[in-house]
């Protein structure tokens, strides 16, 4: 992996940072902070960078920028505590599915089972409620079982059954009895160390980092002209020690983020539970990185002013999606043990399996 600066990250890290600037923020303390989904106000910002060729191939037209390069752009949207109308697009393509579907029920992975597939005849019955990227048009991509994998199923939000709620957020969706036939799987979200379930989970992981990033970027700065007992509040060891672990933090996650990014890119042989790891690490380092920024700033983090609130509910909401950070543990510690029992047998070890025990 090449540590050195790359300048075409850096110049996309930058026009990113300039084009979200320019997005409205919701400053109200109560309800959605974000618009997610195609018509979120952060969509014409990513069209007009033509950030959907990015990772797509160059023999497909596009620009084979890689992993890292949505990676980035997914980091770059939760600083800003922007909505991410960039991973279910990414999704979608990675799976062959249709554009401007909206992702729901991926906060149960990497079980699948918020929703649950009841056999029928020619196909079967969506049944349960979970939450979903937008309220707006187009289809759903549902994560859900109807083996012994997950799969994602598109269903129209007309199909029978079919009630989105939109009074709460993040916004869900529920399926009575919906009909689906084998025609609507889009896909598998099977745990393929380079497919898209492994590239999704890095894209997240990087979405929460972003948040955690942005959180820790208002504290500093409130810190840094903010005076208390006659000194600026970053001074007082109180308030300086857990910036500079939440510092320590983030830098921690952002280089097991784009270390799992890298390898999908170029050693697909050396990702063994990497994405796993990364997104688990991340959605620990958002909420307590956003709970240290918070403290950091006392009672003005629930202000409009600092809008410290967006970061505190976007980490809580997104913490869970593309697998709970547990049962992602579970899979990483299951992994590892595998691993050491085939080295204990005297078996030879792949190659993903020996970068998982280091």
């Amino acid at each position: 992996m090449d540590l050195t600066p790359d300048p075409l990250a850096r110049r996309l890290r930058k026009a990113l940072r300039t084009g979200l600037a320019g997005v409205p923020a919701r400053t109200d303390l109560h309800g959605a902070p974000v618009t997610d989904g195609p018509a979120g106000p952060t969509r014409a910002v990513l069209d007009a960078l033509g950030v959907t060729d990015y990772e797509r191939p160059a023999a497909a037209g596009g620009l084979g920028l890689g992993l890292t390069a949505g990676v980035l752009v997914s980091e770059e949207l939760g600083r800003a505590a922007c909505g991410n109308s960039y991973r279910a697009d990414a999704l979608a393509a990675d799976l062959g599915g249709p554009a401007g579907a909206a992702p729901a029920g991926l906060e149960a992975l990497p079980v699948g089972g918020g929703v649950t597939a009841t056999p029928r005849a020619g196909g079967w019955t969506l049944t349960g409620t979970v939450t979903v990227d937008d309220v707006g048009h187009g289809p759903l991509l549902v994560a859900t079982r109807t083996g012994e994998e997950p799969v994602l199923v598109a269903v129209e939000r007309e199909a029978a059954g079919v009630t989105v709620a939109d009074g709460c957020w993040p916004p869900a969706v529920r399926f009575e009895a919906t009909p689906v036939t084998p025609a609507d799987v889009v896909g598998t979200l099977d745990d393929a160390p380079t497919g898209p379930l492994a590239r999704a989970r890095l894209r997240q992981a990087a979405y929460l980092l972003g948040i955690a990033d942005g959180a820790h970027r208002i504290a500093v700065g409130y810190g840094g002209f903010r005076r208390q007992f006659g000194t600026r509040l970053r001074d007082l060891p109180a308030v300086s020690f857990p910036l500079a672990r939440a510092m320590v933090a983030v830098r921690a996650t952002r280089a097991a983020v784009y270390r799992g990014a890298w390898s999908v890119d170029s050693a697909p042989d050396a990702v063994g539970c990497l994405p796993a790891t990364a997104l688990a690490m991340a959605a620990e380092t958002a909420r307590d990185v956003v709970r240290l920024s918070m403290q950091s700033c006392g009672v003005r983090a629930m202000t409009a002013e600092l809008g410290l609130h967006r970061y505190f509910r976007l980490a809580a909401a997104e913490s869970t999606r593309y697998g709970d950070p547990a049962a992602l543990w579970r899979l990483v510690g299951a992994d590892r043990l595998r691993a050491a029992r085939r080295a204990a047998a005297g078996a030879e070890l792949p190659v993903a399996a020996s970068v998982a025990r280091s």
